[in-house]
């Protein structure tokens, strides 16, 4: 990104925003506690507002809080078709279906209880929460820019992944430019209509994606260099065997944020010794593999002070979080059998204010400059009145 005078402006590095998003989703992964969401989520809107930079695939948060908003009508709407009914305070009395015998221990709609479908939607509420982080990382981090930064070593699998990542951001630029360019050819009434915008969608999307390919393809991209068996095999087996100890460090750590009371019996050596060693592993194997591959790269992005500034803000986060609802077992889920107020430490809303300081001490993002009266074009002109001008200078 460049300023005005030349020089090009400092851009977090997009893994950091990454890595922060992540962070704040993991502090919420065992939490049902809606004060703490409704914190999170305010924390994430601020940010997103602050330091989201101005290009259409960053105005996609929209979209994932409509697909937030769909998990938790989904949750709630299948706890009231399957869900385990509670005996509690009945607000729907639906009747119960019989099922056959092959289907025993499957309840079909029956009487809803409060209790229960707070629960639901407390539940959909996490996970809705949860892939808003990811939405905000979405909106805040170029995807063509995380994608330069992937490892060699993982290219391909970087490249599905930031394909998958930037669909929701793909979407919206091209909705955006197909209603802008229906606007400008007096079709203003008809464009917000998802039949007249769907196909030039799809055409859009698909053009992009053709020389998104050729583009790749006539640099080169893909080509591998000649290994020995005895490297490729140690290599695999690095990234694999890191891969399956990091699983299982995972599954013993988690673990130990089951519930109060109940005693796990995962041994030790399962929890952080192999999760620490599968990291180990393949990060050396993701290296090794990395050094047979050469690519060049335009403009690389650095990783400095402000991006561990960024990471170690999640991370504190992250920690001050766990730390309280360990101290306070009552604050980490709300009781919904009796339902009761949740319960919210005066350190728990303390804990999130190390998430919100990127807002403040990254760079702001540059604004687009204006273009001078004769120099604007079709795709500059905004719907309204300059769009009309533009469409009488032109007839």
């Amino acid at each position: 990104m460049t300023s005005a005078s030349g020089h090009r402006r400092r851009v977090v590095h997009p893994g950091a925003w990454w890595m922060w998003a992540t962070a704040m989703a993991v502090a919420i992964a065992t939490t049902t506690n809606p004060v703490l969401l409704a914190l999170v989520l305010a924390v994430v809107v601020l940010t997103v507002v602050a330091r989201r930079p101005y290009a259409p695939w960053a105005r996609s948060l929209r979209l994932y809080a409509a697909l937030g908003a769909f998990v938790v009508v989904s949750r709630v709407v299948l706890h009231v078709l399957v869900g385990m009914k509670t005996s509690d305070t009945i607000v729907l009395p639906l009747p119960q279906v019989e099922l056959p015998e092959w289907a025993r221990g499957i309840t079909l709609l029956g009487p809803v209880g409060l209790g229960g479908l707070v629960g639901a939607f407390l539940e959909g509420l996490r996970l809705a929460t949860m892939l808003f982080c990811f939405g905000a990382a979405n909106a805040l981090a170029n995807p063509k820019r995380l994608l330069a930064a992937t490892p060699p070593a993982v290219r391909d699998i970087g490249t599905a992944t930031v394909i998958a990542l930037s669909v929701a951001p793909q979407l919206v630029e091209s909705v955006q430019r197909v209603r802008k360019a229906r606007v400008l050819r007096g079709d203003a009434r008809r464009a917000t209509r998802v039949k007249q915008v769907a196909l030039p969608v799809l055409h859009d999307t698909l053009d992009r994606s053709i020389s998104l390919a050729a583009s790749m393809e006539a640099r080169g991209y893909g080509r591998r260099a000649e290994r020995p068996f005895v490297t490729r095999f140690v290599i695999g087996l690095l990234m694999l065997g890191g891969a399956l100890l990091t699983c299982v460090g995972v599954y013993g750590t988690m673990q130990g944020f089951g519930a109060e009371g109940v005693v796990s019996d995962v041994p030790w050596w399962t929890t952080a010794p192999v999760l620490v060693v599968g990291i180990v592993a393949s990060v050396v194997g993701v290296a090794f593999a990395g050094r047979s591959m050469r690519r060049t790269r335009y403009r690389r992005d650095p990783w400095g002070l402000l991006e561990w500034a960024v990471v170690a803000c999640g991370i504190v986060t992250l920690v001050a979080v766990r730390t309280v609802l360990e101290d306070q077992p009552d604050a980490r889920n709300l009781s919904v059998s009796p339902l009761a107020m949740p319960v919210v430490p005066l350190w728990l809303p303390l804990a999130l204010v190390p998430a919100l300081l990127p807002a403040f001490f990254t760079p702001e993002p540059e604004r687009p400059r204006r273009t001078s009266a004769p120099e604007r074009t079709l795709d500059d002109a905004a719907p309204g009145r300059d769009a009309r001008a533009l469409r009488g200078a032109i007839s």
